[in-house]
């Protein structure tokens, strides 16, 4: 019996871990094929506003070696575009003309850059010279080849990735400024109070920020004018002003899209031999443009085409939201928007804007449904244990707040050996303490050993600290952990 093809359109992040969990599952039974659009092998884009900042090389945020594909067995094609899908003939054809067959196809194609209408900023339908998404790794080298230490930069757009890329310019000795068309920053996960102190904690680290204005007219070395009259000198403009899932490969096929492709529990589509996932699919339970859903989408996946699991479904994913942002501590999760005076729900809010520091919490019957911590690490971490645990909080709420709590018998640690065992570590790759110790056990050692064993700290990056805490706290100890 020959075995099944398995074709994988897309090797970002959620293509990347696709394969790598099939192969984990079936080596011997699944002809594996993965199509690459862009010239690299798959890298973190969480990690993409390191690259800028300095923080990072490219090398550093690659997923796979040089010679993954093939200690694989995957036929892996980099630069290779699908160009059509022949869902009678079970075909894809590429832009060079060749054709694969597939048994089960899965299109992983993600999302584009949104540009932002403005006059003089796309010149035959392309960026003009000296604008630039953010978007790729060529996008960090053609922002690092254009920006000068001392340069003005602007930034569109002040959602997660914007102000990512605005903090890793401004870290490089670039006058940024970022230019957003809402009241406040992050409205997404924000509510207009903690944009307003975000704002603020910006301005001291030297970014500008403009709310409430849209780029009207781009002149290349000279800037932007802004819908309000004013002027934003920029010999640079990085655009970051939102995504759009990439579905054009599945409407040409005839599958059912709406803002992405259409999936179910399965990750069906509307034709069963295709499964779409990350940021070009649309599930109830997702929120797009974040690397957990993708991730856990790609295990789910995984059972399902190798037969390991075959009643897995995808329910969603309660996402933690972390902005990565050097000297910027900011966490949101679940219900950000609830408003204080909710009668349906236990509302606190602390505002501290001299300091930078924020706090919402938003719970029901006792429990975390959402919340927003700004500059208050300790009880960034000791929130999202409880959000993540389903934990009735302490009946200290303001303690809280202030990551002063200790929630009763699940205590969030302020050291590794106070951890609960069952602690959700890293988010992205939902590894516990327990399984670091495991790791560990097994001869794990470092940071980079326990990613490697784990996949901890490979994804946003946000757990690295207590990764590290929780190495160095093993090395140093040789009693069991509790």
């Amino acid at each position: 019996m020959r075995p099944r093809r398995i074709v994988i359109a897309g090797y970002g992040m959620a293509g990347a871990r696709l394969a790598e969990e099939i192969r984990r599952r079936d080596s011997a039974h699944v002809a594996l094929t993965v199509l690459g659009a862009e010239r690299h092998a798959a890298y973190n884009r969480i990690l993409l506003s390191s690259v800028v900042g300095g923080g990072m090389t490219p090398d550093m945020v690659r997923l796979h070696d040089t010679d993954w594909a093939r200690r694989h067995d995957v036929d892996l094609r980099i630069g290779a575009t699908v160009a059509g899908i022949d869902r009678a003939a079970r075909t894809v054809t590429l832009t060079d003309g060749a054709t694969v067959d597939y048994d089960a196809l899965v299109l992983a194609t993600g999302s584009r850059p949104w540009l932002p209408p403005c006059e003089g900023l796309l010149v035959d339908g392309v960026l003009a010279p000296g604008a630039v998404a953010f978007r790729t790794l060529d996008d960090c080298e053609r922002i690092l080849a254009a920006s000068r230490p001392g340069a003005p930069v602007a930034v569109l757009g002040g959602g997660l990735l914007g102000l990512e890329a605005a903090r890793g310019l401004a870290s490089r000795g670039n006058l940024v400024t970022v230019v957003h068309p809402v009241g406040h920053l992050m409205e997404r996960q924000l509510d207009p109070g903690a944009g307003q102190v975000l704002a603020a904690r910006l301005g001291t680290l030297g970014i500008e920020i403009r709310l409430g204005v849209k780029a009207a007219r781009y002149v290349p070395g000279d800037g932007l004018k802004l819908d309000d009259g004013s002027h934003v000198p920029a010999d640079l403009v990085v655009v970051s002003a939102g995504v759009v899932p990439e579905t054009a490969l599945a409407r040409d096929a005839g599958l059912t899209v709406d803002r992405g492709v259409v999936v179910d529990d399965s990750l069906r589509t509307s034709d069963f031999r295709i499964r779409a996932i990350g940021d070009c699919a649309q599930h109830p339970g997702t929120v797009s443009g974040l690397v957990q859903p993708a991730w856990e989408q790609a295990t789910v996946l995984a059972d399902l085409l190798t037969g390991t699991r075959p009643a897995a479904r995808y329910r969603g994913t309660p996402v933690v939201t972390r902005l990565k942002a050097k000297d910027v501590d900011l966490a949101a999760l679940g219900e950000v928007h609830t408003e204080v005076d909710s009668p349906d729900a236990e509302v606190l809010c602390l505002t501290d804007p001299t300091r930078g520091r924020y706090a919402k919490l938003v719970l029901r019957d006792g429990r975390v449904a959402g919340a927003i911590v700004l500059g208050l690490p300790d009880a960034a971490a000791t929130i999202t244990q409880l959000y993540d645990r389903g934990i009735p909080a302490p009946s200290d709420r303001f303690a809280l707040l202030l990551g002063r709590a200790l929630p009763p018998g699940a205590t969030v640690a302020h050291s590794p050996a106070d951890l609960p065992a069952a602690a959700t570590v890293c988010r992205c790759n939902t590894v516990s303490k327990s399984q670091l110790v495991k790791a560990w056990r097994g001869g794990a050692r470092g940071v980079s050993g326990l990613a490697s064993a784990t996949r901890a700290t490979t994804g946003c990056g946000s757990c690295r600290d207590t990764v590290s805490a929780i190495a160095r706290w093993l090395a140093s100890s040789e009693e069991t952990p509790a």
